[in-house]
């Protein structure tokens, strides 16, 4: 199943974006903000990213931006959204790597038409990406030294009897403090 974040802070949108989404199977985590957006992307791993452009915290703009700046992200597509009337620069929206613009309100087969090719291609490009790290040889892990049980106890036993006589005297001197003397 794939897996859509819905940034947006409308909760109209939200509603509708959401309701759109799962009636075509797809799982929905929604959130409200750029920052928290941000921040989820790892644990939310999503195919496609639905974001409003005017986004509080961190825009629209400004997280289409930081998935097509991370190659970890390289599979993720963005949509940007904004409202009919909102007057926003689409160039700069191009500019930033967004993969398509959709208005708001949203019209269920206007969303379908245009999400529906993005993320068979993340899933496309997931896939590919997967199969890339599987053929990289890894190295094996290091095998640790062996540790000769031996030398430990004798540099542990050096270690306390240097320390022994001062933690005598310290705890004497603590004895005979808490006896009044």
């Amino acid at each position: 199943m794939s897996r859509i974040l819905l940034a947006d802070d409308s909760p109209h949108a939200q509603r509708m974006g959401e309701r759109i989404l799962r009636e075509e199977g797809f799982e929905v985590v929604s959130l409200t903000d750029g920052e928290t957006s941000l921040l989820r992307l790892a644990d939310v791993d999503p195919d496609l990213i639905l974001a409003d452009v005017f986004l509080p915290g961190k825009s629209g703009i400004e997280i289409c931006r930081h998935v097509k700046n991370d190659a970890r992200l390289r599979h993720v597509r963005v949509v940007l959204t904004a409202g009919l009337l909102e007057p926003f620069d689409e160039e700069e929206a191009r500019r930033a790597g967004c993969d398509a613009i959709l208005k708001k309100p949203f019209e269920a087969s206007k969303v379908m038409e245009t999400i529906h090719p993005l993320v068979e291609e993340a899933q496309l490009t997931r896939g590919l990406f997967a199969e890339a790290l599987a053929t990289v040889a890894v190295p094996p892990a290091p095998t640790p030294p062996e540790i000769d049980r031996e030398r430990v106890q004798a540099a542990v036993t050096l270690a306390l009897d240097a320390a022994l006589p001062a933690l005598v005297h310290e705890i004497t001197e603590r004895v005979l403090i808490a006896l009044g003397q």
